[in-house]
């Protein structure tokens, strides 16, 4: 199973490093990065494969939103599958 992680916020140093951490330490692996700085705001969407994780998902979402507020980030996960009917035209 796949997930889209999306993160916004201020730009500092270390984002990417701290929400792949973050995946590392739950057995989730970054399968993709975009990332952007647009003026002062930092910009990432993730592809994610979940199938290793030993949480379930809500709860890896859970935390990773919690984790994002503790660090003045706005994150969000969804599932592959939902992201892909939410987009699909």
């Amino acid at each position: 199973m796949r997930a889209v992680i999306t993160v916004v916020g201020k730009d500092t140093v270390g984002i990417l490093a701290k929400v792949s951490n973050f995946c590392a330490d739950n057995d989730v692996n970054v399968v993709d990065v975009s990332q952007t700085i647009l003026q002062d705001m930092f910009c990432m969407i993730m592809l994610v494969d979940t199938e290793k994780m030993g949480i379930p998902f809500t709860d890896f979402s859970d935390k990773l939103k919690e984790y994002g507020e503790s660090n003045s980030l706005k994150i969000h996960v969804m599932h592959e599958d939902i992201f892909n009917s939410m987009h699909r035209i």
